[in-house]
């Protein structure tokens, strides 16, 4: 078998016929608020995408120390997959509605594992805007799938005790009332890691839901910090490791390192009452 050609971890719509390889879509839209994001990929999806349900196969049992979505097992996700028929050597073109911020999981989640995927840029959007009427209803069949258990590479991932120090620059994917700690609807305490700097997500694309010029998020994260020396101790983290992934791709794709994730997040830090937290903007 040939080597798999790699892949960006962005793609734009015009540019899915050009991908290396067996393209498979994936819906993966959810909702913070406990919309279903099933509904929404039922009420109408691009054609041939699967469903990937976040709450099933991406996300493991919530528990106090590893905050509302932790990693589900190697074994649960390599499930989920194969249901889905997804293979090793397959391309997984996720999208969301929300600029990809959703479905940066499951695309970090392939990626950090080996396997090939990127975020449809724009999302489900910008597909019907490039071609109009073309939502379905209709379910791709299942098909069996050769998808292989790969344990989490530790060194992708951050523990709490590895947020704060000297030798890390905490990154913060949230908006910035959560961040300031002006508003937290979900978390016990509002705030922020002490030290970290915040580059919400969501403020690398633009009102499409696109991402921003590469020169442009190279200066967002400068802004706040991160350059070519910082960003390899950079540890990302949100609420539940969810829209982080977000920024570790966005960091690969604009060159930079894209340092680790803290999944448990503020879900899980916030809740250690022995662990301090900061207020207002730390830089």
């Amino acid at each position: 078998m040939s080597e798999l050609v790699d892949v960006s971890p962005f793609t734009r719509v015009e540019g899915l016929n050009d991908l290396p390889g067996n393209v498979v879509l994936a819906d993966v839209r959810w909702y913070l608020d406990g919309r279903s994001g099933r509904a929404a990929y039922e009420g109408g999806h691009l054609p041939g995408a699967v469903f990937v349900d976040l709450d099933r196969w991406l996300t493991g049992p919530a528990t106090p120390k590893g905050g509302r979505n932790p990693l589900p097992s190697p074994e649960v996700f390599t499930a989920g997959m194969r249901a889905l028929g997804i293979n090793d050597s397959d391309i997984v073109v996720a999208y969301d509605d929300q600029g990809g911020v959703i479905a940066a999981r499951l695309v970090w989640m392939l990626r950090t594992t080996g396997r090939r995927a990127a975020i449809l840029d724009g999302g489900i959007a910008a597909y019907v805007e490039a071609h109009p009427g073309s939502l379905t209803v209709v379910e791709p069949a299942s098909a069996d799938a050769d998808f292989s258990v790969r344990p989490w590479p530790a060194e992708a991932l951050a523990e709490a005790d590895e947020v704060v120090g000297p030798d890390v620059l905490a990154v913060d994917a949230r908006n910035r009332d959560r961040f300031v700690g002006e508003l937290d609807p979900v978390d016990p305490r509002p705030g922020h890691v002490p030290g970290a700097v915040n580059v919400p997500c969501r403020e690398n694309l633009d009102g499409q839901g696109q991402l921003l010029p590469v020169r442009q998020i190279r200066d967002n994260f400068a802004a706040a910090g991160v350059d070519q020396c910082s960003s390899p101790k950079v540890v990302s983290y949100c609420g539940s490791g969810v829209t982080a992934c977000h920024n570790l791709l966005t960091l690969e794709y604009a060159g930079l390192h894209p340092g680790r994730l803290f999944v448990g997040g503020w879900s899980a830090y916030s809740r250690d009452e022995s662990r301090p937290v900061e207020t207002g903007l730390a830089r």
